[in-house]
């Protein structure tokens, strides 16, 4: 009888000596393309060399390999192209950690569903399989489904197709961990024995573990989930890759999972958190809880004009950029309006928290999409210490990367986050649409501040008018 390493040895045997080396020359060009994406300047160039890294790699075996379905194939193909060309040009910059999601769940289920083929093919083949082929197919079964339905979670939590808050309910501990449990057992089934009623059965408790992994995380804790559950596709990936002996199915998964395992981490720290209380805080009521309640408490409130004459006679100005920016399209105005306080002499730069948006470099991109030049963006660890020096600080759309209670108020959801050291600055102007939280759900004592002043409205009006004002003086 045929065992599965021979299948594998002369599969590899099939595959032409130059085909391997671009395939080796594709997995090259994916480590390229992480070392571009790891800086704004290069970040264009290694997206561009990725992406024909990956086409390369998906058309390489129409050349060498006796493929059979091609027409299915190919029609695959050319809807998945249609639909990342049409995605690509009308979703919106502030929608970009949704349309994330949904990829990192696209990826992790795909990867579920080619292990189920392979587990098809196993017992159809009859043959003796190595331990460590059912392991890896058992493991990619369970985290790829685990992907697929945590990441449709976090894209109906940010696109407000659910509530933002903490979905939570007696015995969900219970229930996960039954669910886990049993996923584990099923899976210890399909390495003693290759039997696809298992397969199914494990991907089934994949999708029950993914959801309710997911519904206890807080709107502000979703980013960093996704970047969780990134890491997991990229795992099963390169699992199925060694299911596959696909050299660059397993580089490339390596790479996705080494890179989103770090970035939740430094996400995570960003924050002030553990991964685990990230996941599970709510369950202790120690997660963050989501939009609250406006307050009713007495602010000072300016219009444009005022404004307008705070920071154009200010010698420097810093600006804080956050979603808000972001969801009112007012980039382009800020722009505008830094430019022209940089032409009268005044010395202006953008404070990047790591977490401001809703994910990692969210604020660079959006910026850099309205060509602020690169050197004006400042990351906190940098630009905390001038806070004292600074005369206005401009705060746009951010409100929990700027709240003191982060440090003040050990209560508090966002305790031990590291934040702007706004509160340090001679005067700060906040433009906000109302007088609601941010996603943490707490007040930020800092709009109460003397020293603070508000500007109502949406960003964008705002923007235009505070930047007319600025003009006419």
């Amino acid at each position: 009888m045929t065992s599965t390493s021979d299948l594998v040895e002369a599969s590899e045997l099939a595959l032409p000596t130059w085909a391997q080396l671009v395939f080796l020359l594709c997995a090259v060009g994916f480590i390229l393309a992480l070392k571009g994406l790891s800086g704004p300047r290069t970040a264009r160039v290694g997206n561009l060399i990725g992406a024909g890294a990956a086409v390369v790699a998906c058309a390489l075996p129409f050349f060498y390999a006796d493929l059979q379905n091609v027409v299915w194939i190919l029609l695959a193909i050319a809807v998945g192209t249609a639909i990342g060309t049409v995605g690509a040009q009308r979703v919106q910059m502030t929608q970009m950690p949704q349309l994330v999601a949904l990829f990192n769940g696209v990826g992790g289920g795909a990867a579920a569903l080619v292990a189920l083929l392979e587990l098809q093919h196993f017992t159809e083949r009859g043959a003796e399989v190595p331990v460590a082929y059912l392991v890896a197919t058992g493991f990619t079964v369970l985290v790829g489904s685990v992907s697929f339905a945590g990441s449709v979670v976090t894209f109906a939590k940010l696109q407000e197709l659910m509530t933002s808050r903490p979905v939570v309910f007696p015995g969900l501990p219970f229930a996960f961990g039954g669910a886990f449990v049993a996923a584990l057992v099923v899976a210890g089934v399909i390495v003693g024995e290759p039997v696809m009623w298992a397969g199914v059965v494990l991907g089934v408790l994949g999708l029950v573990v993914g959801v309710l992994l997911v519904l206890p995380v807080g709107g502000a804790d979703v980013p960093i989930v996704i970047s969780l559950l990134n890491a997991f596709t990229g795992l099963t990936v390169a699992a199925g890759g060694y299911v596959l002996q696909n050299t660059v199915l397993l580089v490339a998964g390596t790479l996705v999972g080494a890179s989103g395992t770090f970035l939740t981490l430094l996400m995570a720290g960003a924050m002030g958190r553990s991964v685990p209380n990230i996941l599970f805080g709510a369950l202790k009521g120690g997660s963050t809880l989501g939009a609250g309640e406006a307050s009713d408490r007495p602010v000072r409130s300016v219009g444009p004009a005022d404004v307008a004459i705070l920071l154009a006679y200010a010698e420097r100005v810093i600006v804080v950029p956050g979603y808000g920016l972001a969801v009112a399209q007012a980039q382009h105005t800020l722009r505008e309006l830094v430019d022209l306080l940089v032409a009268r002499g005044v010395r202006v730069d953008y404070a990047i928290h790591p977490v401001a948006g809703r994910m990692p470099g969210h604020m660079n991109v959006l910026l850099a999409e309205a060509q602020v030049p690169y050197e004006q963006l400042v990351e906190m660890d940098d630009i905390n210490s001038e806070f004292k020096q600074t005369d206005v600080v401009l705060v746009v759309g951010a409100n929990d990367v700027v709240n003191p209670a982060a440090r003040t108020t050990p209560s508090a959801p966002i305790y031990g986050m590291p934040i702007l050291d706004v509160d340090q600055a001679r005067q700060v102007v906040f433009m906000k649409r109302s007088m609601r939280p941010g996603f943490a759900g707490i007040e930020n004592e800092l709009l109460f501040d003397p020293r603070t002043t508000l500007l109502f409205g949406d960003a964008k009006d705002s923007m235009g008018k505070l930047l007319a004002a600025v003009k006419g003086l």
